[in-house]
C-alpha cells in the first residue's frame, strides 16, 4: 500500500481551510486559486480547465458537482445514482464533504440558491 506525505497546514493563512495536502502544496493551491480567481467569466474559466485538467479528470469533478444539485433536492442516493451514473461511492463523498469538509460545497450551491441537505441528513 502505497503511503500518502505527511499533510502540512497553511500557517500564512491559518483561517482558511486546507484540508489533508501534501507536505509543500498549500502555496501551489494557492496559486492554483488566484489564477481561477483572475478569470472573470465562465468561457474563460471553462478553457482554463481545459487546459489544466485531462478529460477524466474534467469528468470526475463534473460528477461530483452534478451530485451537489440532486443532495439538494433531497434526493436519495440510489436516486442520484440513477439520474447521473454517478457512483453510489463518490455520492457519499460529496455528501460527507457537504456536511464536514471546508464548506466549499455549501458556498457554492448557496450562491447558486441551492440549499444543500443538514449535516444530520441520513441517506
Amino acid at each position: 500500500m502505497k503511503r500518502r506525505p505527511p499533510t502540512a497546514t497553511n500557517s500564512a493563512a491559518p483561517n482558511r481551510p486546507t484540508a489533508a495536502l501534501p507536505l509543500g502544496a498549500a502555496p501551489r493551491l494557492d496559486g492554483l486559486v488566484a489564477a481561477l480567481a483572475a478569470l472573470d467569466d465562465g468561457e474563460s474559466l471553462r478553457r482554463f480547465l481545459l487546459d489544466l485538467c485531462t478529460p477524466a479528470e474534467l469528468e470526475a469533478l463534473a460528477d461530483r458537482w452534478a451530485v451537489v444539485p440532486e443532495l439538494a433536492a433531497g434526493r436519495a442516493y440510489r436516486e442520484i445514482h440513477d439520474r447521473t451514473g454517478v457512483s453510489v461511492t463518490t455520492i457519499g463523498r460529496v455528501a460527507r464533504c457537504l456536511a464536514l469538509g471546508a464548506g466549499g460545497y455549501r458556498e457554492a450551491a448557496s450562491r447558486l440558491g441551492l440549499s444543500p441537505p443538514s449535516a444530520a441528513d441520513p441517506h
